[in-house]
């Protein structure tokens, strides 16, 4: 297929048929032999439920002539009706032959009618898949890029107005597909069919009436959905915007039950919502002025073309068969006339609802593999950063030229005041973005030479805040090697030390963890975040400030289960606790988005500079944290004793 991510789809006015060449992949799967050929069978019922719905008004012209007594007067030639009428009442014994006749037409009407409304069902039906095939291709594709840009992307993003336009784009895919393919051709089609058979039959000064007609309707829906389309937009950006908050207020309940701000968060959605029903009532409105329109242009040339033929059939040279073809025939037009109206209405607004889609999936990839890179290859899990420059924003340099070793086996750990950049070295070393100056090396190796997949499954994480996954704690446990058996599971959930919480819960492993792990504490979820990293034993650990968001208790449970699975593994750990990292072999000290200092926990202390100083600060903070716990123990000890006392 095409590439048509960065092919532009808009539904600006004069633009359509550029976009709908842009989209043509999606409407004829090159890719799916079998969906061509979908196309092409749906493509032929249509035409010829086509042909057989222009043919549909014959059978009801001459069953009427039939009825009324004409012979086939008529289109300027026969006698009049009336005339004819006298000579079949003179002659009684043709009246059951003629009747006969009559009924056979009427029959053969309705027949034609029901199996024109048949082929198109089987026309749909045929269909149905191809332009299934367009949604799942449209929606995945629009996946596949959202897990590709970058971090910073998905750090600015506004996850329910995102979910809100890729749901309206891949329903706007279908409808563009649909229409476009299987109603505005074969409704073109119909439009010259009709104009022959009314040149041929009637004269030109009918075709030249159902011609303006025609144009005239096209032009005024034309105009009219150009209009609409901007009020279509203000809908969709007031229907995001009301879903963004939604969602950001279900996604955060406890924050907004933490400070009572039910009341504000539904007067905001209320404020979203009052827009969207502005925007969506004045779409109603204008559809009722734009069918309004259509009905009156259409019924002027009905009635003008219905006038020329009832004074043909005065005249004598047409037949009352005439009469009510010409009826038929308009009446049958007006259902593709409206139709098309319809299309071009939803198609304008199909662009409309996909240009924002499309405009995602135009967003360059700010990290992405050089051509020909080729897998990290990891021998010993050494890592080195070599005078790494970094900023978010160039104008604000974080890492002013770091460089440090990791040598294969060895821990080495990184501390400093918030802001110092600490976090932004993992991220680098993941390689959610690409350093501005220097290089970071895996045993030699650039990390921006090779494949960013292969990256990462030689890097393993256990970050600060674990957010995982609204599923079993299995699934979330098993997301470290998706293939691993329940044994390989299992095992790394007691290397974990969190098997026996897992087996005292109801489901056990089967257990759902809630939306973002809610259900379990941040002590269980960093055991399952640890059991995770297990499972996929990469050669390198990054522990990302592990246990800064625990308690003293729960820090000295987790650090044991931490220390197992950095043990004989490179490990750089990004710490805020000090106490977690006084083994490791080297400490570095980032201040500024500089290296001050670097050396063992006891060679720091001995220096008396920055790292000393937190080290002070924290110990003074442990001390008082552990009082305070000693204090709220002897308390409740005096509770229970003087619970057990009788009074005297």
């Amino acid at each position: 297929m095409a590439d048509t991510s960065s092919a532009r789809v808009t539904g600006d006015s004069g633009e359509t048929f550029s976009t709908l060449r842009n989209l043509w992949p999606y409407m004829w799967p090159s890719e799916r032999p079998d969906l061509k050929m979908r196309v092409v069978w749906a493509s032929f019922f249509l035409v010829l439920a086509k042909l057989l719905t222009v043919g549909v008004p014959y059978f009801y012209k001459w069953a009427t002539d039939a009825l009324d007594g004409s012979s086939g007067a008529g289109t300027g030639a026969g006698t009049g009706a009336g005339d004819t009428a006298a000579a079949v009442a003179a002659t009684p014994g043709w009246l059951p032959l003629f009747l006969a006749g009559a009924i056979t037409l009427v029959i053969a009407y309705n027949v034609a009618r029901v199996i024109s409304v048949g082929l198109n069902q089987l026309r749909d039906a045929l269909f149905a898949r191809v332009g299934q095939h367009a949604v799942r291709r449209l929606a995945y594709r629009t996946f596949v890029h959202m897990h590709r840009l970058s971090l910073r992307f998905h750090l600015e993003r506004r996850t329910g107005g995102l979910s809100r336009i890729i749901e309206r784009g891949t329903k706007g895919i279908e409808a563009i597909v649909r229409f476009t393919i299987l109603n505005t051709i074969p409704t073109i089609l119909e439009f010259a069919l009709v104009a022959v058979i009314f040149g041929f039959a009637y004269g030109l000064s009918y075709v030249a009436v159902i011609a303006v007609t025609i144009w005239l309707y096209g032009w005024f829906t034309i105009k009219a959905s150009d209009w609409r389309i901007e009020i279509r937009r203000d809908m969709n950006d007031s229907d995001t915007d009301a879903n963004t908050k939604a969602i950001d207020s279900l996604l955060n309940f406890e924050t907004v039950k933490y400070f009572g701000n039910e009341t504000m968060e539904a007067e905001r959605f209320d404020r979203s919502m009052a827009r969207y029903e502005i925007a969506a009532t004045r779409i109603w409105t204008s559809l009722g002025w734009l069918n309004f329109g259509q009905g009156v242009i259409f019924g002027v040339g009905m009635a003008i073309v219905m006038v020329m033929s009832a004074l043909a059939v005065r005249d004598g040279t047409q037949s009352l068969g005439d009469f009510v073809f010409v009826n038929a025939m308009l009446m049958q037009l007006s259902i593709p006339l409206n139709f098309i109206g319809f299309v071009y209405r939803e198609i304008r607004q199909g662009l409309t609802d996909i240009e924002e889609m499309f405009a995602l999936l135009g967003i360059n990839a700010e990290v992405v593999d050089r051509p020909g890179a080729k897998p990290l290859v990891v021998s010993d899990g050494a890592i080195r950063f070599e005078n790494v420059r970094f900023g978010y924003d160039p104008a604000r340099e974080i890492l002013k030229g770091v460089s440090f070793e990791v040598p294969p086996g060895k821990s080495v750990a990184i501390v400093g005041p918030s802001g110092a950049g600490k976090s932004t070295i993992s991220r680098l070393l993941f390689r959610f973005y690409d350093v501005k100056g220097g290089r970071i090396t895996i045993d030699g190796q650039d990390i921006s030479e090779v494949t960013q997949e292969s990256v990462r499954a030689a890097i393993g994480i256990v970050p600060q805040d674990t957010v995982l996954f609204n599923d079993t704690i299995a699934y979330n446990i098993r997301y470290g090697r998706i293939d691993a058996s329940e044994e390989e599971v299992m095992r790394a959930a007691e290397l974990a030390q969190i098997a026996g919480f897992i087996e005292q819960l109801p489901g056990g492993f089967s257990a759902m963890v809630g939306e973002r792990g809610l259900k379990l504490s941040g002590g269980e979820k960093q055991r399952v975040a640890i059991a995770r990293t297990i499972l996929k034993a990469p050669p390198i650990l990054v522990l990302d400030e592990a246990t800064s968001a625990l308690d003293t208790h729960t820090e000295q449970e987790i650090q044991s289960a931490l220390d197992l699975v950095s043990k004989n593994r490179t490990t750089l750990t990004i710490a805020h606790r000090l106490s977690t990292i006084i083994n490791s072999d080297e400490i570095l000290v980032l201040k500024a988005g500089e290296i001050v200092e670097r050396g063992s926990h006891r060679e720091l202390l001995a220096m008396g500079g920055l790292y000393a100083e937190m080290w002070a600060m924290q110990r003074e903070a442990t001390e008082a944290e552990e009082a305070l716990r000693r204090a709220r123990e002897s308390d409740e000890m005096g509770v229970l004793e003087r619970r057990r006392t009788p009074p005297v």
